[in-house]
């Protein structure tokens, strides 16, 4: 049986070291009647005792594995250089083992560094026992010593991933929802729908979004959200996630209810100087989390920039970018719109801006785009709730008011002239001018129709204007 055991010790997989820590205790004894009283702060006082410690501690046997590990010939080869083996950052680690041993454990645990011979760092998982029988000298003592390198540089590479992603990252604990959720089934049943459970109970989702535990955010996160660490948005998550925020939540909630542990969507966050972002959210239970929810990760990808340049597009899809109002093609779109709703009747206001030729002739585009800006918004004033406003054409404006009589228009043509008026007021070098024609749909009459009859009346306005001022119009138009 003896054989048995010491070929078990020379052939385990782990590092096995017997050791003799009689001679640790004699100094233990020695400086507990000096007066110490705390070894680890005394040793960090006095560093060069650490040493000491180690002097005191004696190799009796190492097994096959330690051999290899540490790459020493023998047992004698490992001990003449235990200096090379204990060093550098691996005395705070020591420092706690001297530290449990102080405190009377007779079994000690922890994380290590060691190096072999040829000066390779190791990290060590470091357990030892002294046996049963020499509890009072400390004179056989089993150390084990696993090499967990590899795992430690995966788990500090995967660290280092997370940390410095460019993306913003949140690890986050989610085991307190899949509680209340498996709480809901048992209440409403397995089959019940969420979205009946959370119409019935309003506040469901809020204590869900409650026991969400944030475990840890990356530095990205932290400049994204404008936080000087993670203690200030830890602390300000209410302000972060907000509003519509609640209604993506609620969504997530459906999604991990039907057992769809992985989703992607649109959110709107806010920065903590309450900057409105939007983010592609992804959101993930973690492989082998499955059972509980305790590991989730959630990306978030700032796509604020985005957001507002596909807003740009479509707004200049179907505005002019010079005046501000519809271009042709909204308009015509809209025209289709109320012949295909029926809409009866429908006024139109057709505008010409007078002088546009000359002021592009005498002073230059500039000044013409000057003046159709001022117009633009002149006009646009006008537009409230269902009328549209257009340029139509290079001097072309156009007014749909749905709903609204002939008369309507004409009041609208008056109170514009007005607005025009007392616009010039402030703008006596260039003045702006319109020639406007009112032309109202009867029952069952195609919109374009109505606008040739509105065409038709503008160019007798302008005319008129023309005849009343006594400017010849080709040269002017």
């Amino acid at each position: 049986m003896v054989d048995l055991y010491a070929d078990m010790f020379e052939l385990a997989p782990v590092s096995l070291w017997l050791e003799d820590y009689s001679g640790l205790k004699v100094l233990f004894d020695r400086w507990r009647a000096e007066g110490v009283v705390d070894l680890r702060a005394h040793l960090c006082a006095h560093p060069e005792r650490i040493a000491e410690c180690t002097r005191n501690l004696k190799v009796l046997r190492v097994n096959q594995r330690t051999l290899a590990l540490y790459g020493a010939r023998d047992l004698q080869h490992l001990s003449d250089n235990l200096h090379r083996v204990l060093r550098d950052d691996m005395l705070s680690a020591y420092v706690e083992e001297l530290g449990q041993l102080w405190d009377g454990r007779l079994r000690l645990s922890t994380q290590t560094v060691n190096y072999t011979l040829s000066g390779e760092r190791l990290v060590m998982l470091f357990n030892a026992s002294i046996l049963p029988g020499h509890e009072e000298r400390w004179d056989r003592v089993l150390v084990a010593l696993e090499d967990v390198s590899d795992r430690v540089r995966a788990e500090q590479h995967a660290r280092s991933l997370f940390e410095h992603s460019p993306v913003s990252l949140w690890a986050m604990d989610f085991s307190g929802v899949f509680q209340l959720i498996e709480d809901a089934r048992l209440a409403h049943g397995a089959g019940a729908d969420p979205r009946t459970v959370m119409a019935m109970q309003p506040g469901f989702a809020v204590r869900c979004m409650k026991a969400v535990r944030v475990v840890d955010v990356n530095r990205r996160t932290l400049a994204m959200f404008g936080a000087e660490d993670k203690a200030s948005l830890l602390g300000r998550l209410g302000s972060v996630f907000r509003d519509e925020m609640r209604s993506v939540f609620g969504e997530l909630l459906v999604d991990l209810w039907q057992g769809r542990l992985r989703h992607q969507r649109e959110a709107l966050v806010h920065a903590l100087d309450d900057r409105a972002m939007h983010v592609y959210l992804q959101f993930s239970v973690l492989p082998g989390h499955e059972q509980h929810w305790d590991q989730t990760l959630v990306s978030l990808i700032d796509i604020t920039a985005r957001k507002r340049a596909e807003a740009d597009l479509a707004y200049f899809s179907t505005h002019d970018s010079l005046t501000g109002l519809c271009n042709r093609a909204f308009f015509s779109g809209e025209i289709q719109r109320l012949e295909q709703q029926c809409v009866w009747p429908v006024t139109v206001l057709v505008m010409d801006l007078d002088g546009l030729k000359s002021a592009n002739d005498s002073h230059g585009h500039a000044a013409g785009d000057e003046l159709l800006r001022r117009a633009g918004g002149v006009i646009g004033a006008f537009v409230q709730g269902p009328f549209t406003a257009a340029r139509t054409g290079g001097d072309e404006f156009a007014l749909l008011m749905p709903g609204s009589s002939e008369h309507e228009g004409m009041v609208l043509a008056r109170r514009l002239r007005d607005a025009l008026a007392e616009h010039n007021l402030e703008h006596t070098r260039r003045p702006l001018s319109f020639s406007i024609g009112v032309a109202a749909s009867r029952e069952g009459e195609r919109l374009e129709t109505v606008i040739h009859r509105a065409d038709a009346r503008m160019y007798a306005d302008k005319r008129e204007m023309y005849a009343t001022r006594g400017i010849d119009r080709r040269a002017s138009e």
